[in-house]
């Protein structure tokens, strides 16, 4: 066995929500939810006084309020002494990713007793807004502290901005769509098989206590259009769109064994930190060689359990980062699961909300308080996602003590695309390799987004006018048929796509 200074355990967990779907709550600043879920975890660990030894705070980036130091102040509510501290950048990966590398911290013997936060407040600053109110005025921290800023690259590429391929709710649908085509499957049935398994995660949803939506919902509910469940795109409708509008914050407290036991944690509480790894794609998507899988999940999930000499079908918890049905359904062939299998602890980004970067740091909590409560043996795996599928990252925990101890690499692995070159300015044939069209809010198509290839092997990529979307979203009648494989003649002008459907292509 191994050394038990150098083997990362979870001893505290603790998650919150404030208000909810359809619930009025005073607004409240993502800093305060953070400190409550922080003295929540501590007061889990049964430890008295054990603010003073955490030496260090990681941070998951707040995307709802900036904060110059957040880990600081949440040392200085602790009573930490200098601790060591970090806050992320703009991602879903960063919670899985930052428990990876303080259990490489504990392993080397450099973080004796570590915390990990994350929270959002984009209900309350969305409240806030629509009364024309300050949150500055009502007490939110401005130094350090103050509205969000963003980048221009937090929206992607030059390349992906001229295709207009930059929201999420445009972006994941072109990977839904290759995957459903390359097995075989119609619109109408990949729709029908997103919506079985959010029906699933609404049930997990409604027992949870921290959800925002706690309601059961059917796959017909979920699938069927209507004016509670607007059209968002050919693949997702509203209900299969994360809600990010969501007051919620988690906290967790990692240490090694021998900490854990010198406190006086008991046994049953403590929760192994096996470790795991990551990958990163190319950010750029109009860049990407692959639509139909991720490379970059794959790479993290086979590398997390080759490290742990075990197969996927040795998880028996999962809870995939569900932005969109895409995301689980690739991490259930990756771990090489069935489809009855459901990926969710929480119930998915639509049920439980989705607190953008930090959504994963829910179900680390949850995990934690499942394997306490399940069979010793029990193996679980936390999968986190950020940017467009780029940034993926997996961890693995149990009760049980895996041999070798800390078995992770927080280190990201790059992966390497072989794209065709971009066609700019095209104008002659295409075969379509994947594509959406997203709806207006009255229900009418508004643009089509295309990735498609020519007969000299390069690629197109840009989006349609909505007469264009609507000629292409016929072509489907109904979902009964995909866009994808089929010829176009396409005229290219700085991004802005002319279409012609040609015919059905046969490849």
């Amino acid at each position: 066995m191994a050394d038990p200074s150098t083997v990362p355990v979870i001893i505290g967990v603790s998650d919150l929500r404030s208000g909810g779907a359809g619930v009025t709550a005073e607004p409240r600043e993502p800093a305060a939810l953070i400190t409550e879920a922080t003295d929540g975890a501590i007061a889990d660990t049964g430890v008295a006084d054990l603010g003073p030894r955490i030496d260090t705070i990681y941070a998951v980036k707040t995307a709802s309020w900036s904060y110059d130091d957040l880990p600081g102040l949440i040392g200085r509510h602790v009573g930490a002494a200098s601790p060591q501290t970090h806050t992320s950048s703009i991602g879903g990966h960063w919670p899985a990713a930052l428990l990876d590398r303080i259990g490489a911290q504990i392993a080397a013997g450099t973080t004796s007793v570590a915390l990990l936060i994350g929270g959002e407040s984009a209900a309350s600053t969305r409240a806030l807004s629509k009364a024309g109110l300050d949150p500055i005025g009502q007490g939110w921290l401005r130094e350090p502290g103050g509205p969000p800023d963003f980048s221009t690259d937090d929206l992607g590429s030059d390349d992906m901005r001229r295709a207009n391929v930059v929201a999420p709710t445009r972006v994941y649908p072109l990977f839904e769509n290759r995957f459903g085509h390359d097995r075989g499957l119609t619109p109408q049935e990949t729709l029908r098989e997103s919506a079985t398994m959010y029906a699933r995660f609404s049930e997990i949803a409604a027992e949870h206590p921290v959800a925002w939506t706690p309601t059961v919902r059917s796959a017909d509910e979920i699938a069927t259009v209507g004016p509670r469940n607007r059209s968002v795109s050919d693949t997702y409708p509203l209900m299969m769109n994360a809600m990010p509008f969501v007051d919620q914050a988690a906290a967790v407290i990692i240490c090694s064994l021998a900490v854990a036991r010198e406190l006086g944690v008991a046994e049953d509480r403590v929760v192994h930190l096996w470790g795991g790894a990551g990958a990163t794609d190319t950010p750029d998507v109009v860049a990407r060689e692959h639509f139909g899988h991720s490379p970059a999940l794959t790479s993290a999930v086979d590398r997390t359990l080759a490290g742990a000499g075990i197969t996927g079908r040795d998880v028996g918890i999962v809870d995939a980062y569900s932005c969109f049905p895409i995301v689980p359904k690739l991490l259930l062939r990756a771990l090489d699961l069935p489809d009855s299998f459901v990926p969710s602890v929480l119930g998915g980004h639509c049920s439980f909300g989705g607190p953008l970067n930090s959504y994963s740091l829910h179900a680390v909590a949850e995990i934690t308080r499942l394997l306490r409560a399940g069979e010793p043996g029990t193996v679980a795996m936390v999968h986190a996602n950020g940017g467009y599928l780029t940034y993926q990252h997996t961890v693995l925990l149990s009760r049980a003590a895996h041999p070798d101890g800390y078995i992770g690499d927080p280190e990201h692995v790059r992966i390497t695309s072989s794209a065709p070159e971009l066609a700019v300015s095209y104008d002659g044939d295409a075969e379509i390799v994947t594509a959406t069209v997203e709806y207006d809010r009255d229900g009418t198509p508004k643009t089509a987004v295309i990735i498609a290839e020519t007969a000299d092997g390069r690629r197109v990529a840009g989006h349609t006018d909505p007469s264009g979307a609507a000629e292409l979203l016929g072509h489907t009648d109904g979902g009964a048929r995909s866009l994808v494989g089929i010829a176009i003649h396409v005229i290219d002008r700085d991004g802005r796509l002319a279409v012609t459907i040609r015919e059905e292509a046969h490849t």
